[in-house]
């Protein structure tokens, strides 16, 4: 970040600071003169004054020629002045008390933007942010509310610009979800990924991250021995998106490498002191945890209770291999202790 910027930020922080100070209306000015103050205020860009003056307006003169623009400016102060819940608190007021306005379709508006706008605060601004990476609570938000607004007023004026955000605000959940599945396929945890990746390719059609749900289902499928999905779904892909990268000479390029859940112990001693080995593909602890149980219970059983042949020996029936067994390990794994197998 460069000087200026901090020194900006600073500056913008004393500024908000010195602001706070509540400012006392006079109680003798009449209706038209709250009404002329407010809006030179906000010609001013004096936001915090504006407000100020609005919400006396509304409460000394509710039923005055100006309260339904006073609260209707009151809505547009509010997000300026960077209140962005006592914005929506105002147009949720607006929309309720007068659901038939001839501008309550600007209600609407204000109350999406000032949702798509609550995640781009100071910083984002100045840093380099990835948005689909954050939280998309806000983004949810501001595409229901501006879905409102086009589906109830199709015809109104802003309801082009509404459209424009919506596209944006499902590319962008839609990446949210991808980086989700790939933070799933990072951690073996494949069933999720699959799962949010067939979310995707379900929900947000005509988005560009279609291609890549399609190939987070590809992996998942792949790791878990899924064939036949696997192979259908990598044939969608090769088939709707054959310049995707995600492709390599139709095959599929992994997405993101699997996590080393080893213990820090084991990565120092590059893998001589390790507690236990690690999982292949399906496999999980508490299972190798019972086939251990079911072995010590086996072994438990009295000769006289195991079954015998026709000379009267007892059957040794062939133990399962255990996880880990080193008999088909060579005599050079076992000098340079594994770190070459």
């Amino acid at each position: 970040m460069q000087v200026k910027h901090l020194l900006l930020i600073a500056i913008l922080a004393m500024t908000a600071a010195c602001s706070s100070t509540k400012e006392v209306v006079d109680e003798n000015l009449s209706e038209v003169e709250l009404y002329q103050l407010a809006q030179k205020d906000l010609d001013n860009n004096s936001y915090t004054s504006a407000t100020a003056k609005l919400k006396a307006l509304e409460s000394r003169y509710p039923f005055g020629r100006y309260a339904d623009q006073a609260q209707l400016e009151l809505i547009y102060a509010n997000y300026k002045n960077a209140e962005p819940e006592a914005a929506k608190s105002a147009a949720e007021r607006f929309i309720r008390l007068h659901p038939q306005h001839p501008n309550v379709d600007y209600a609407y508006y204000m109350k999406g933007l000032t949702s798509f706008d609550q995640d781009v605060g100071l910083l984002a601004r100045f840093l380099p942010l990835d948005m689909t990476k954050r939280d998309p609570g806000a983004a949810r938000d501001s595409y229901n509310e501006f879905a409102q607004l086009t589906s109830r007023y199709p015809n109104s004026r802003y309801a082009p610009d509404a459209k424009q955000r919506m596209i944006y605000l499902r590319n962008l959940l839609a990446s949210y979800e991808i980086h989700v599945a790939d933070y799933y396929l990072t951690r073996q945890a494949y069933v999720a990924a699959a799962n949010r990746g067939r979310y995707v390719v379900e929900n947000f059609q005509e988005t560009p991250s279609v291609g890549d749900g399609l190939a987070v289902m590809t992996e998942a499928y792949q790791a878990l021995h899924l064939d036949a999905l696997a192979a259908t779904s990598l044939e969608t892909l090769k088939l709707n998106y054959p310049d995707s990268p995600n492709l390599k000479d139709g095959q599929l390029v992994p997405r993101v490498a699997e996590a080393d859940n080893r213990s820090w112990l084991s990565k120092y001693t590059l893998g001589l002191i390790s507690s236990r080995p690690p999982l292949p593909p399906g496999e999980t602890r508490a299972n190798q945890d019972v086939m251990k149980q079911f072995q010590d219970a086996k072994e438990a059983i009295p000769s006289e209770l195991k079954p015998h042949d026709a000379n009267g020996d007892v059957i040794q029936e062939e133990a399962p291999q255990a996880l880990g067994n080193n008999e088909d390990r060579s005599w050079f794994s076992y000098m340079t202790f594994g770190i070459f197998d």
